[in-house]
């Protein structure tokens, strides 16, 4: 399992880590609509999905912000950020920021994504900063755990691999 901290203390990742190559897990989410959101919502697309830990953060605000003006770079995929925000939080923060170039989903209701990405911090029930690249046949690409959840990820990387997936 890959090895996490937050504020530099270690955490435990609920779940199992997932790893490039690996089929994507199917899960369940909530739109800012309380609509229930799967990975079959986005069939045959290409999906970039960033995970923070709470939209309201600096970190976690910068990352939504930044795939969401560098969506145009990925346009053949999907941009997704998920968190264990509230819905109602989500679509504020949304609104507040503008952000119109990709889905907020939350994992608050079962942890359900979190616990099959491997990606729910045990201690805190949030989910560890991640990103993750999903191909058109659901086959994972890339997958970034951010070591120190506070740390950004490297999005270059991320987009890249966005970019290269079909």
């Amino acid at each position: 399992m890959a090895t996490v901290t937050f504020q530099q203390n270690p955490v435990t990742l609920l779940g199992s880590e997932i790893k490039v190559g690996d089929k994507a897990p199917n899960f369940t989410v909530l739109s800012n609509d309380l609509e229930e959101i799967t990975l079959d919502n986005y069939k045959g697309k290409v999906k970039l999905i960033s995970v923070v830990p709470s939209i309201d953060t600096g970190v976690c605000s910068k990352q939504t912000n930044r795939f969401n003006q560098e969506a145009d770079e990925v346009a053949n995929a999907h941009v997704l950020t998920i968190s264990m925000d509230l819905p109602f939080a989500q679509k504020r923060w949304r609104d507040e920021n503008g952000v119109e170039n990709l889905d907020i989903l939350s994992d608050h209701r079962s942890g359900d994504f979190g616990e099959k990405y491997g990606v729910l911090i045990q201690e805190l029930r949030l989910l560890a900063r991640a990103i993750f690249v999903v191909d058109s046949d659901n086959t994972v690409r890339y997958v970034e755990y951010v070591q120190e959840v506070s740390n950004h990820p490297d999005y270059e990387k991320a987009i890249k691999a966005a970019q290269e997936a079909k």
